[in-house]
């Protein structure tokens, strides 16, 4: 289920998406009789459109699947004057809660690496909590959950 759900999101990705929801709805109707079509029709549920990678898609999936509720995907960041600052990768915005998965891409790439620590220094100053996340934290489920859930009640809000 994952997987499908994964490679969903990946054709409704962000920034080169090769399908819309209506396109995969419809390509469930059209396959009625296939196999494996309930599958399917039950990952459609999941998919979500703007993820920008397959990690973020299974971190959000990890966060749901810990009983915390569904974080916004790649949503639009302003601070206090209105101004973006960024996007966010799964956000919480009424709690200010910011989760951040940082692959290979953002280490390896030394401009890439400097512009997400001054987007991430301005989503701070602006009093955003950020919860950054690489491969090994998100092998710790129970370690990250229980992180995302601290920082949505010290936010005040109940999980």
């Amino acid at each position: 289920m994952d997987d499908l759900i994964v490679m969903g999101d990946g054709l409704l990705s962000r920034q080169s998406p090769r399908a819309t929801m209506a396109q995969l709805v419809v390509g469930g109707k059209k396959s009625a009789n296939r196999p494996g079509i309930g599958r399917l029709r039950e990952a459609l549920e999941g998919i979500r459109a703007n993820i920008d990678s397959a990690r973020e898609s299974m971190l959000r999936l990890l966060i749901v699947r810990g009983g915390l509720p569904e974080p916004e995907v790649n949503a639009v960041i302003t601070n206090r004057y209105g101004a973006t600052i960024g996007l966010g990768d799964l956000v919480y915005a009424k709690e200010r809660v910011l989760v951040e998965y940082d692959g290979r891409g953002h280490w390896g790439n030394d401009r890439q690496f400097a512009r997400d620590i001054r987007r991430l220094d301005e989503f701070m100053e602006d009093g955003w909590r950020a919860i950054r996340v690489d491969k090994a934290l998100m092998a710790q489920t129970a370690t990250l959950v229980g992180k995302i859930r601290t920082a949505l009640e010290q936010s005040g809000r109940s999980t």
